[in-house]
């Protein structure tokens, strides 16, 4: 397999690549980051789908109360 980099992304690899043990193990890494980055957003996603089955949406009242609730 062949993966073409930038110069900006060669550095980045290269700095990773001395903390993963090598630029292959540090791809290795990056790709387990990724593939577990996208279960949790699947998780998310389902979680809000059966949330918004059950209980409904929230609406913009409810979503701006509890953002100032919480300081977010």
């Amino acid at each position: 397999m062949t993966i073409h980099l930038d110069d900006e992304h060669e550095q980045i690899l290269d700095e990773l690549a001395q903390e993963f043990g090598g630029r292959s193990s540090a791809i290795c890494q990056a790709l387990r980051f990724l593939a577990a980055d996208r279960e949790k957003r699947d998780d998310l996603r389902s979680f809000v789908r059966a949330w918004n089955a059950e209980a409904g949406p929230l609406d913009e009242d409810a979503v701006a109360a509890m953002a100032e609730r919480y300081g977010l």
